[in-house]
C-alpha cells in the first residue's frame, strides 16, 4: 500500500429481506436432483450399450487359426 494515501474506512449496510420461499427452493432442488439422476442413467444406459457392443463384436470376430 502506498504510503502517501490515507486510510479508508468501509462501512457495510445489510439490507433486511423476505424469508426464501421453501417451496419454490424445494421445487428447484427436486427439478436438479432427478435431471441429474436421468443424465445418470442415460451415461449408464449408454456405458451399457457400448459394453453390449463390444462384447458382440469379440464374440463375432473370427478366431486365429494357426
Amino acid at each position: 500500500m502506498a504510503k502517501n494515501r490515507p486510510e479508508r474506512q468501509i462501512s457495510i449496510r445489510s439490507i433486511r429481506r423476505d424469508p426464501p420461499d421453501y417451496q419454490k427452493l424445494g421445487r428447484a432442488f427436486l427439478a436438479l436432483a432427478m435431471a441429474e439422476a436421468e443424465a445418470e442413467a442415460q451415461a449408464q444406459a449408454q456405458d451399457s450399450k457400448t459394453k453390449s457392443a463390444a462384447e458382440n463384436t469379440k464374440d463375432t470376430a473370427p478366431e486365429n487359426v494357426s
